[in-house]
């Protein structure tokens, strides 16, 4: 039973981070029915930014997760004016090309400005173990759950209680209304963007706390799984993106506590695979009604 629960607990920590980055996923294509394949690149980007902080400038953990998140909000804000503006009137396809353009794009700069090789993030902590009984509680997987667990009620309460939580759900409703109305579409959707992207910061620094080292590739796994995470719980869905997310991590963790870890990955998209089998919407995800 002690195995279990740490297995749990792990597998809640990891989930927690993949429906942190799943809420990018879900709350982008929720406005404009975009799959933003860039998204784990930006958690790429926001890893190295707190190498540079911490190993290069040498200050403190503090500045370098406020550089991290700021970095990636801005960054998501920046793809959006550059690459997915101009394009917003073109059909879907172009928009994800685009969107796997710009994810190789963030990659190879990456590689060619910082070498192939990991850099070590220093530890933002002292990773102290608490103990629940006879159960380890590792501190960063308490600061995982809490921080996510914090995150979802700010989401939560912007989307439904703000006024720019009522512009975002109107323009995902229908743009063209929420124009005639007088809501500034492209406001929004940038503030949506940085909304996500800010999210997306967050679960780098506590992906950088359980796994501390960057790569130029780190976000393309990472990213895929999120994006798994959110369609499992229902694209554009917002407790969907969380219950996807806690679903993937449970299952990586349980599945490489019984000697399977070199399945893991397959286990996740062959649960993807049958949940779409039999509900195509996911956990969460409403079904689209078209007029013909």
């Amino acid at each position: 039973m002690t195995v279990f629960f740490s297995q749990l607990i792990n597998g809640l920590s990891l989930g927690s981070i993949y429906a942190l980055i799943a809420l990018g996923y879900s709350m982008v294509y929720g406005i404009i029915l975009l799959l933003n394949f860039a998204h784990g690149d930006v958690i790429m980007v926001g890893a190295y930014m707190s190498w540079f902080v911490m190993n290069q400038l040498g200050l403190g953990p503090v500045t370098a997760v406020c550089a991290t998140i700021f970095t990636c909000t801005l960054l998501g804000v920046v793809i959006e004016k550059i690459a997915y503006t101009p394009l917003r009137s073109a059909p879907r396809i172009s928009l994800l090309i685009t969107a796997i353009g710009v994810s190789f794009f963030l990659e190879y700069t990456a590689e060619l400005v910082m070498g192939s090789g990991a850099k070590v993030i220093p530890s933002y902590y002292d990773n102290k173990t608490f103990y629940l009984g006879k159960v380890p509680l590792g501190l960063t997987s308490i600061i995982t759950l809490a921080v996510t667990v914090l995150s979802m009620l700010v989401l939560t309460f912007l989307v439904q209680k703000t006024k720019l939580g009522k512009a975002m759900r109107a323009v995902s409703e229908d743009m063209d209304a929420a124009r005639l109305m007088g809501i500034n579409v492209n406001s929004t959707i940038s503030f949506t963007f940085a909304v996500g992207s800010a999210l997306a910061g967050i679960g780098s620094v506590l992906y950088c706390c359980s796994y501390p080292q960057a790569t130029p590739t780190m976000g393309s796994m990472l990213g895929l799984k999120a994006f798994v995470a959110a369609v499992l719980g229902g694209i554009g869905s917002i407790p969907g993106a969380m219950v996807g997310g806690i679903v993937i991590g449970l299952c990586e963790c349980f599945v490489s506590a019984i000697g399977l870890s070199a399945w893991k990955d397959a286990v996740t998209f062959a649960i993807l695979i049958i949940v779409l089998l039999f509900k195509p919407t996911g956990f969460l995800g409403r079904k689209v009604q078209e007029k013909v």
